[in-house]
This record gives C-alpha cells, structure tokens and sequence, in this order.
C-alpha cells in the first residue's frame, strides 16, 4: 500500500507583500526528484529566491522560498507536487523505499481541441493559452488557420494536467471557459481524443530545413557560445573533489533567469547524477550562486576528468542559452522559432508557448499560423515552435525586436 504522509509538502504562504512563500517537500528520494519539484514550480509561474535539499539516499527534504504572486492557487501547487512525491510501502514493519522501475509514469493521453472563430484579432492565441493555462491544459501541438475572410481555426493537441478531459463534464468546464473569452465569435468548439498519429509521431509534419538547425543549433555543436545581450553571460562552473571525501562538488555563478534552478536539475537528471546536497540563492547583481554536492548512480563521486569536463560544459550552455530564438524570413513573411530541450523523460519547458505568444500580443503583432513539433538533432531530441507572423504587423516591428522581446520573456528578464 502506498503512504504518502501528509506533512510530505507543506506550504506557508507570506504573511506580508515583498516575503518569499516557504515551500518544503519532505518524501522519499528518487533520481530527479529536484527536478521534477522544480519544474512544477515554474509551471506555476513561480521563481526560485534560494533554496536547500538534502538526501541520504533514502528520504529527502528540499525547501524552497519562491516568490508568489496574487493569482497563485497554492492548493493546487500543493496537489501537483504530492503526485511526483514517490509513496513508500509499509510492510512487515518495514519500509521499502521508491524504486526506479517506478518513475517514469504512463504518458498521458493526447486530445485535439477545434474551434473556429469569426474573426483573428491580435492577442486571440494569447488568451485561448492563457485560459488552457488556468484549465491546467498544456499544449502538445498548435495548428493556426487564418482563412481570407478573416475567420480563424484553432487545432490544439493537449494533455490534461488532471486526466479528465475525456468525461463530459471536464468538456463542458473547458468548452464554457473559451466561450466565456470568446463570447459571440465562437461559431463552433470540439474535443475528440486525438489519432494515434498524434502521439505516435512526434516529430510532426514539419520539416526543419539545415540552414536554420545550422544558425540556432550550430554554435552549440561548435562547443561555443554566443555573448551578448540575449544571452546570460559570466557563466562559472567549476569541480571540487577535494571538499568532500564522497562527493564531487559543484559550484556555479551565474545570471538569474526563469526555471534557473529548472535547467540544472534536469541536466543532473539527464546524465543520472544524484544531488545529495545543495543551496543555492540570488546574490547581489541578479547573480545566482549554486553549491551542489553530487555523486554517480553507483554511489562514488566524479572522477574522470572527461566526464568533469562533459558535464561542465553541458552545465554552461543550458545556462547561456537554455533556450534557441531566432526570427527570420519565410518567403515574404516573418517567422519566429522556439526551441527548448526536451528531457530524456519526454517532456519540454513548461508555459514556453504561453510566453511566445505574450511577447507577440505585447509588440501587437498577430499570429498566422503556428507549429509546434519534435526534432532530433545530433542526437538531441528538441521542442521546436515556429510561429507565422502576420505579414503586415511583423512589418512594422523590427526582426531584433521581436527577438530581444520573446527572450526577455522566456528568460524572465522584463
């Protein structure tokens, strides 16, 4: 039987404006537990000021102050976070911990939602996501239809957060919040359990010619990085293995950006490296410092200096650039292109298509057409968005606008 205490995630909010709310997760351990933690975090829309976790291997306590914000539903962060929080068994007295063969859960079922409209105004996309958002449905694929006559189609693949969408009263919670936005210009609105086509390709229909993987990918290939103003600069990651008698410690310097602590975790996940302790905390100067104390799945810390150096230099470029944004020319139109790394467990950058299309609606563009699919290069598997821009509006905003504004807002520095 699993039992999950009740005291495994307790939330305090702030008493007063400007306090941090405390966060603390007190359970059983698991490989990419942090990260997990984290990544439901940001899904909330919430930033990490400082935190600490400590593991023995066995059970853990991490605590995190975030900063919160009016329209947080703290009760519902806190169901979202038990269910990552992995139960232990209690049998014959004993106390048989989470095992690994248990982690990964079942990949959630893909809905289409379609929808027409009588007319495309600017910022529509935006608050069809930011409702979808509230509803805890998080977007798979996009398909965007502007027709001549000014009419819009909206083909949505989307998961549900509570795994419900397939009765009919999670439907009709979905169908009236939309309407609700909408009002008189929904003509009509379906959901249907998406074709095993849906899921079972991923990488969708769209094709990612060379030129582009070349000039949002080709810097990363070359070991280098781009400095400038869209990318967070003074990256320092640095290994101690003489701190610590068993563990290989960790120490980064950096500038702070939305799902920072995020973007360490899963790359610590990825490569199977445990954290058994670790505090981190925004400095002065918007720098963040990090202190991690890992080990390898065997138990011993890291050694091997080319492995030193792999990890390292994976650490720097998911904190340089933890996201691609280009826009550029797609015959006469405009085009913008996102792409996040997926993790080894499936799953992409949480509210990244709710922020491309808010930076959008901020520079009062409106959006074509929009693709979102999967695409493997070198080897890595990527979350690519590519978001049409209406001919006449992106005209008027200049390309390296565009991009400053989208990166602020995935990074999270407005």
């Amino acid at each position: 039987m699993g039992i999950l205490n009740d005291d495994a995630v307790v939330i305090k909010e702030a008493e007063t404006a400007g306090d941090n709310t405390l966060i603390t997760v007190n359970c059983p351990d698991k490989t990419g537990l942090g990260c997990d933690v984290c990544r439901i975090i940001l899904l909330f829309g919430l930033s990490i000021a400082r935190g600490d976790v400590s593991t023995d291997g066995k059970w853990c306590y991490l605590v995190f102050w975030v900063v919160g914000k009016p329209t947080t539903r703290w009760y519902l962060l806190r169901e979202r976070l038990l269910e990552v929080c992995p139960p232990c068994t209690l049998t014959l007295s004993e106390i048989y911990y989470f095992r690994p063969e248990f982690q990964q859960p079942k990949p959630p079922k893909v809905f289409l939602l379609k929808f027409w409209c009588t007319f495309d105004r600017k910022g529509l996309l935006h608050d069809v996501t930011k409702v979808l958002c509230a509803l805890e449905l998080t977007v798979k694929r996009v398909k965007v239809f502007t027709a001549p006559d000014g009419r819009v189609m909206d083909l949505l693949f989307v998961t549900d957060t509570r795994e419900l969408l397939h009765t009919k009263k999670r439907q009709e919670e979905t169908k009236s919040q939309l309407n609700a936005m909408l009002g008189d210009s929904m003509i009509s609105f379906e959901i249907e359990l998406a074709g095993p086509g849906a899921t079972s390709n991923p990488q969708g229909s769209a094709f990612l010619p060379p030129a582009i993987a070349d000039g949002m990918f080709g810097l990363e290939l070359s070991g280098t990085h781009k400095r400038g103003a869209l990318a967070s600069d003074h990256v320092s990651v640095t290994v101690d293995n003489q701190l610590s008698h068993s563990h290989t410690v960790v120490h980064i310097v950096c500038r702070d950006h939305k799902g920072l602590i995020y973007d360490i975790m899963r790359t610590l996940k990825d490569y199977n490296i445990q954290t058994s302790y670790g505090r981190f905390s925004c400095k002065a100067k918007e720098n963040f410092e990090v202190d991690l104390f890992i080990m390898q799945v065997d138990g011993k810390k890291i050694v091997d200096l080319e492995k030193q150096n792999v990890l390292c230099s994976r650490l720097r470029m998911e904190l340089v650039r933890p996201l691609r944004v280009e826009v550029m020319s797609r015959g006469p139109d405009t085009e913008l292109l996102v792409a996040n790394p997926v993790e080894l467990a499936g799953r992409g950058r949480p509210l990244v298509f709710y922020d491309i299309t808010l930076a959008i609606t901020s520079l009062n563009i409106r959006i074509f057409s929009v693709e979102i699919a999967r695409h493997m290069i070198d080897d890595r598997e990527w979350e690519v968005y590519r978001v049409l821009l209406d001919e006449g509006d992106s005209a008027l905003v200049p390309r390296s606008m565009i991009k400053e504004c989208v990166v602020k807002n995935l990074m999270g520095w407005l």
